[in-house]
């Protein structure tokens, strides 16, 4: 869990700066930041996460974390950016700008608070999905090490006495299996709060 929600807020931070000034100011760095998130999706997580982590030794979760950011970013990135477009079109944004608003103020008084919805919702879903990702790693041994505490250690405990006590195996993995769910329809409930055209 606490992998699951550092790993959210760092992502969540990193991917609405950079795809927020990529999308209000637009141009070359806007440019050179979409190749960049094309490039990022197109690594396999899990097999990155095989490569990457398996060099690192430490048996703490901030390597887990830092994974988890590296390749989390672009996708909230893309989201941040195409709010920014959208909100920094609205008339308001116009009428500050042509009033003689600075660009720090257009973008945190009147486009983030208009952009941050759809961050919020991706993030919140994006959150169990975390959770399960550091549960594969930690399961096939690139993640968390005992004795941190993870279900995906469990799990990989459990396996082998599958045949023999399968409760063993069905505790963690349903343990995992609803809370993944769970993060899936808050983050459905949070799209239907923060949707205006949804209510």
């Amino acid at each position: 869990m606490a992998v699951g929600v550092l790993a959210t807020l760092g992502v969540a931070v990193l991917g609405s700066v950079l795809g927020g000034l990529a999308g209000f100011f637009g141009g070359l760095g806007d440019s050179i930041l979409s190749r960049i998130t094309d490039v990022f999706f197109a690594i396999p997580v899990v097999l990155g996460g095989l490569v990457l982590l398996s060099v690192i030794t430490s048996n703490t979760v901030w390597p887990v974390i830092g994974f988890i950011v590296l390749l989390g970013w672009p996708q909230i990135s893309r989201i941040a950016r195409g709010a920014v477009i959208t909100a920094k079109q609205n008339d308001y944004v116009q009428a500050a700008r042509a009033l003689g608003a600075s660009n720090s103020r257009l973008l945190l008084r009147h486009i983030a608070p208009n952009a941050v919805a759809p961050v919020i919702v991706v993030a919140t879903i994006a959150l169990g999905t975390y959770i399960a990702l550091e549960a594969t790693l930690s399961f096939l041994g690139v993640g968390l090490k005992p004795p941190s505490v993870s279900w995906g250690i469990d799990i990989s405990a459990a396996a082998p006495y599958v045949r023999n006590a399968p409760h063993a195996l069905l505790w963690p993995s349903g343990a995992l299996a609803l809370t993944v769910l769970a993060f899936i329809m808050l983050g459905d409930a949070v799209r239907d709060a923060l949707d205006p055209k949804l209510r």
